[in-house]
């Protein structure tokens, strides 16, 4: 069983792996240490289907275009800084993702098959098909597997970050983790440790997340006493297959309407230029925010992306994930319209970090959907997460290799055993109530539309159900399923008393339709 290592990284996406290659490239001498609570390639990064965004192209395209798109999209709560710095990085990160083994599609005359997606200026994306995240991911686990000082340690369920018990500065000294192989609860001990645990999609009841987004990374760091920001600022991908009461909701990618698909009405009507001149080019809050009025005018469940006016046999080759899924659930593209809704996609706030990760807790850091870095403002610009993440992790591994040999090593801790307890019954109601009413209560309305006082009625009811939550599983807190659930309450009141705090700040709700 391990109780030290140099580098805790918890998270084994695009973030977290990055980071560890880079750490290991730099570094051989130092054990580095990699957990992820399912399989090492079960997060979001696999999932995802558009792309990264890179400048290659500088006869049309340009440094200052993609960062004004960025500031656009996230209607200027960007911090221009770090936009800059993310943009004009980019190709440098790129680069070391080709040398890593990750591979694009190229066009006909052998460059990069750069497309286009809502928000962009330009064609900027590079991608894999329909599954970059997967091709990222994978190679990058390949190139991982290479390194004799990483290790991976899958089905860990890391629950606390471990706190110097000091008033002063707080300081981080590693983590406590459950094996959930083993049920074995242990503190491990190391000198830095980086949060990559992606973001808190699980909170809502659409949601185009993966099960493993349950909050993890904001709620450890929250109680640990870093500073969280922005936490309001959720993004809603405006184009999840409809289905009712999936766990989680296929994504149709933002580069299907980047492509030329529209969204269309129930009486087949493209709505959004109603509302935005750009119409389906238009950035994922004005097309969320569009369609959502438009349900709530028309009663209807769901819209439609119509792709029948495409060529299909070229569609079908740039995304096969997408008209696989639709087969397997008896949606011909070619005949027949595609159904969808808005889902929370993307947490743009965060663990609030520096230009090098940094949180506010001493020898912690942060990166990818957990971090809130101040690129994404607002709303982020599609296909800018990748980016963000390798850019990050990169400027994490560049500072933290100066620093590392002066924090002094934690004391080795002593393993605590315990077996995880079966639930009763009365708990497991009481667990699949506060779950479900959790998802209820937070909506796209509750987070944007709604009054302030019915947000801290939200916040009120919030306190009662962790206070119950506490109370009932007190002594059977060695249950990972208690840990996902502490933490989504924790996450779902930082959103919502974000919310309260903007709009005091503001005098308004954050507009969307312009």
């Amino acid at each position: 069983m391990l109780f030290q290592t140099d580098i805790a990284i918890v998270g084994s996406g695009i973030a977290g792996l990055s980071f560890a290659i880079k750490m290991a490239e730099l570094r051989p001498d130092l054990e580095i240490s990699v957990f992820s609570k399912e399989r090492s390639d079960s997060g979001n990064t696999q999932k995802a289907q558009g792309g990264i965004a890179v400048v290659l192209d500088k006869k049309q395209d340009s440094f200052s275009s993609h960062f004004e798109d960025t500031i656009r999209a996230g209607k200027g709560y960007n911090d221009p800084d770090t936009v800059k710095m993310v943009v004009e990085q980019a190709p440098d990160r790129l680069a070391e993702l080709l040398q890593w083994g990750s591979d694009f599609d190229q066009a006909a005359n052998g460059e990069f098959d750069l497309v286009l997606e809502g928000g962009h200026s330009f064609n900027r994306i590079l991608h894999k098909q329909d599954f970059t995240g997967r091709e990222i991911q994978t190679k990058l686990l390949a190139k991982i597997a290479s390194y004799p000082n990483i290790r991976l340690f899958s089905h860990y369920f890391v629950t606390d970050l471990l706190r110097k018990p000091r008033k002063s500065t707080p300081t981080c000294m590693g983590i406590r983790a459950l094996d959930l192989k083993k049920n074995a609860l242990s503190e491990i001990r190391s000198k830095a440790t980086l949060l990559a645990t992606g973001g808190s999609g699980m909170l809502f009841g659409n949601t185009t997340n993966p099960p493993v987004a349950t909050a993890d990374g904001i709620a450890m760091a929250f109680n640990a006493g870093a500073e969280i920001a922005d936490m309001n600022f959720i993004q809603f991908h405006p184009t999840a297959l409809y289905e009712k009461n999936p766990e989680a909701l296929f994504l149709i990618s933002e580069a299907v309407r980047g492509y030329g698909a529209y969204v269309v009405n129930k009486k087949g009507k493209r709505f959004l230029l109603d509302h935005d001149q750009r119409g389906e080019l238009a950035t994922r809050d004005i097309i969320s925010a569009a369609i959502l009025k438009e349900l709530s005018a028309s009663g209807d469940e769901c819209v439609f992306l119509d792709c029948r006016h495409l060529d299909q046999e070229k569609f079908s080759a740039h995304f096969p994930t997408i008209v696989g899924y639709c087969r397997k659930k008896g949606i011909c593209v070619k005949t027949d319209l595609i159904p969808v809704i808005p889902a929370a996609h993307y947490q743009c706030g965060g663990i609030k970090v520096d230009r090098h990760g940094q949180t506010s807790v001493k020898n912690l850091f942060a990166s990818g959907e957990c971090s809130c870095t101040g690129l994404h403002g607002s709303n982020r610009l599609a296909s800018n997460s990748l980016l963000e993440a390798l850019v990050y992790s990169h400027q994490a591994a560049n500072f933290l290799v100066d620093q590392i040999d002066s924090i002094q090593a934690p004391p080795v801790a002593i393993s605590i055993e315990s077996s995880p307890k079966k639930l009763g019954d009365d708990q497991k109601l009481i667990f699949e109530r506060v779950k479900n009413r959790l998802k209820d209560l937070m909506t796209y309305q509750l987070v944007y539309l709604s009054p302030v006082s019915e947000k801290e009625s939200a916040l009120k009811e919030l306190e009662i159900i962790q206070a119950t939550l506490s109370s009932v599983f007190d002594k059977n807190r060695f249950n990972p399923k208690y840990y996902e659930l502490r933490n989504l309450l924790v996450t779902a009141s930082l959103v919502i008393e974000h919310a309260v705090k903007f709009e005091k700040k503001t005098g308004s709700k954050l507009k969307v339709l312009v």
